[in-house]
């Protein structure tokens, strides 16, 4: 328990917040979260629900934690050569990244599961991480373009979050370094979560079982919205996947892969030329390009994506002529703003990608078949559209001259990338309690 003087100098400082807070959040002013009772029972009662962590690592995290962090044999990096280079091999993906500063424990998976599903992380509770990463379809968002925070839409598709742990670059344009990064970039970003600090972490601090929860993870005496981060990066290292059939056959298992997946291997690696991007254990060599992809045709149609695309490209910092006349998505060039770099994307991975349509960056295309095709074409879209940054077209995107038995065997390939959808119990909110009665706030303001 907080003693006195504590609780007085958190009341002068959080007492104009709580005020309103406790209107927002649906919770009596007056009806004060009640002092242990006096009798034994009552009293070990009220010490059981302190104690309480909100909720046990259930036994699906707990297999998930296993898999993510199990060793794997040491193997030796090879290479593929193709038209005179050499690219990383495809690899089986090794343990899950865990850095220094947040190490995996249970009781954080926990916490960070809960935390993903609740929308007390953002503006106004509708918009939890859970909303454009929906777990019963592929931890993504199913449409073209993901949604975005009430009175707007979101302007690039909502990726997978299924092995992002692997990523060094996460969003299409690489702007975060770090799960904790992206988890704090979507929670607060305009057209997304559009959380503020002050105000997601009042929100924590009326829930007991945060209270508890965040002191018992990190030594909290209140929530810290940066440790939520923390919580829900630690949970998403557990949501990976190793055991597709391209692991197990890179592993050793030479009956992981069928005749027609083996066929289609030889493709992605030859004829079809995918492994000059789609490399390494995640298949992503995390670089940018522009392949063509063109744009959103909804850009020109909705005056909604059409508002967010401009204030998009305004609050990255476009100049005028490019905030007026821009018709395309310029990606990764407001990191750099190199005329150069736009139109460029990084390199998605092809793990899981069995569950995730439609894909690109903008979802313009629908399937994994539309895929080979487009690439088949050289880029180009069914209606003979590629992308609105031409002369920044990769030079490695030219008509393939794929048969329909080769497409077809490339794509029983692709479908080695994904294992069993991964699947987990969403879990009960925890709910709000008032931390100071009507009387304490009025002090307060005295």
């Amino acid at each position: 328990m907080t003693n006195l003087i504590e609780r007085k100098k958190i009341l002068s400082i959080t007492a104009p917040v709580m005020t309103i807070l406790l209107t927002a959040c649906n919770t009596s002013v007056i009806a004060a979260a009640p002092a242990p009772a006096k009798n034994s029972m009552a009293s070990a009662l009220h010490k059981s629900h302190q104690q309480k962590i909100i909720k046990k690592v259930d036994s699906q995290l707990q297999n998930l934690m296993i898999k993510a962090q199990q060793p794997m044999k040491k193997l030796t990096d090879k290479t593929v050569s193709l038209n005179g280079k050499a690219y990383p091999a495809l690899k089986p993906l090794g343990p899950v990244p865990v850095p220094k500063d947040n190490p995996i424990t249970p009781e954080k998976v926990a916490l960070g599961k809960t935390l993903f599903f609740d929308g007390r992380l953002g503006g106004d509770t509708s918009t939890p991480c859970s909303a454009c990463h929906i777990a019963e379809t592929g931890w993504d968002f199913p449409n073209d373009i993901s949604m975005g925070y009430p009175g707007t839409t979101h302007w690039r598709n909502s990726q997978t979050i299924v092995n992002s742990a692997y990523y060094g670059k996460l969003f299409w344009a690489g702007s975060s370094k770090s799960l904790e990064s992206q988890a704090k970039g979507a929670a607060k970003g305009a057209v997304a979560g559009n959380g503020e600090n002050d105000l997601m972490e009042a929100r924590l601090a009326l829930v007991p079982e945060y209270v508890t929860a965040f002191n018992r993870v990190f030594g909290d005496t209140w929530p810290k919205v940066g440790n939520a981060w923390k919580a829900i990066a630690t949970f998403e290292r557990t949501l990976v996947q190793r055991d597709t059939p391209i692991d197990k056959y890179l592993l050793g298992d030479k009956n992981a892969l069928t005749a027609e997946q083996l066929k289609g291997k030889a493709l992605f690696e030859g004829k079809a030329q995918c492994i000059t991007c789609h490399n390494g254990a995640m298949a992503s060599d995390e670089s940018f390009y522009n392949i063509g992809v063109p744009s959103n045709k909804r850009w020109q149609s909705e005056s909604l994506p059409q508002i967010t695309f401009r204030y998009e490209m305004y609050a990255k910092g476009s100049n005028e002529k490019l905030y007026r006349n821009a018709k395309a998505d310029p990606g990764v060039y407001f990191r750099g703003k190199l005329a150069e770099m736009k139109g460029k994307f990084r390199t998605p991975s092809l793990r899981y990608t069995k569950y995730t349509a439609p894909y690109m960056h903008n979802g313009t295309i629908k399937t994994l078949a539309d895929v080979v095709d487009f690439y088949d074409r050289g880029g180009v879209a069914k209606d003979g559209r590629t992308t609105g940054y031409p002369q920044n077209k990769s030079k490695l995107i030219k008509p393939l001259g794929l048969t329909k038995q080769e497409k077809k065997q490339l794509l029983a390939f692709l479908d080695a990338f994904s294992a069993e959808r991964i699947a987990l119990t969403r879990p009960t909110l925890p709910t709000y309690k008032p931390l100071f009665s009507e009387k304490e706030l009025l002090e307060a303001k005295k």
